[in-house]
């Protein structure tokens, strides 16, 4: 990344749009390029990590769910944020992971421009693929800015996505079980 290049171009951005970071009657405004540059910036790395397994000694075959993951992406059509959580599980076959490992998968995928439907369908091929489970599910809820703060002005308005596979797709009974655990609300 070139901060210091996005920094120029956020401070032509805001010159664009009729907003003057030198001007002196709102001094605060002279650091905004830099800041907002390395808010985006921060926005959109993603942190590397290595998805590590192990062996399923104990023979685990019941559900695994790590729910209310927090999500934090930016639109990639209006490079504005959206947020919200995400429900993770999968059916073990011969592996299982780290349960640290999939709050770092969600935040590795959503670091880049992004829609939700993507990144709801990474998260899920990305554990299929490194972990070849019976099955897999991911539901993320979130708000989008690009909704609720221009255009159709939705506040309130939630988008939910799923992505199923394997036995959480095929089998009636195993993707009740998922959406249920995902939706059922705590005491």
């Amino acid at each position: 990344m070139d901060l210091e290049a996005a920094e120029v171009a956020a401070y032509a951005l805001l010159r664009a749009l009729g907003i003057d970071a030198d001007d002196p009657d709102t001094p605060d405004l002279a650091r905004t390029p830099k800041r907002f540059a390395a808010a985006y910036a921060e926005l959109l790395s993603p942190q590397p990590f290595d998805f590590t397994t192990f062996a399923n000694t104990d023979r685990y075959d019941e559900l695994v769910l790590v729910r209310d993951i927090p999500v934090h992406s930016v639109c990639e059509h209006h490079l504005l944020p959206f947020s919200g959580v995400a429900h993770v599980a999968y059916l073990p076959a011969d592996r299982v992971v780290g349960l640290s490992k999939i709050p770092r998968m969600v935040d590795h995928f959503s670091r880049r421009p992004q829609t939700q439907e993507r990144l709801t369908v990474q998260v899920a091929d990305a554990l299929a693929l490194h972990l070849q489970p019976r099955g897999v599910g991911v539901v993320i809820e979130a708000t989008h800015s690009c909704m609720t703060l221009r255009g159709a002005r939705a506040g309130g308005a939630a988008t939910k996505t799923s992505a199923l596979r394997g036995v959480l797709r095929d089998d009636a009974r195993s993707r009740s079980e998922f959406l249920a655990l995902v939706t059922e609300r705590r005491a």
